[in-house]
């Protein structure tokens, strides 16, 4: 299993979970890569409690691919003025 972690801002409109809806704010994204699946995960700047990002599972051709993976969530995700 290999995590990254890594803070951003969300969007005005947020950005959706499955467990809770939608969240705003200051961010972090941790993507999470076991066996060739890749599960993107956020939660509040700080907080204990984790969410899975609407749509945040892929598997992956090549485990080596989940660094580029995590940067391209991070660089779409982050995006404090809309």
């Amino acid at each position: 299993m290999n995590e990254l972690q890594s803070p951003f801002t969300a969007p005005p409109d947020g950005v959706w979970t499955d467990e809770v809806g939608t969240i705003t704010g200051a961010l972090e994204l941790r993507t999470i890569c076991t066996d060739g699946e890749v599960v993107a995960r956020v939660r509040y700047a700080g907080a204990l409690d984790w969410y899975t990002l609407t749509g945040g599972r892929t598997r992956l051709h090549d485990p080596r691919d989940h660094q580029a993976v995590h940067e391209l969530l991070v660089n779409v995700l982050h995006r404090p003025h809309g």
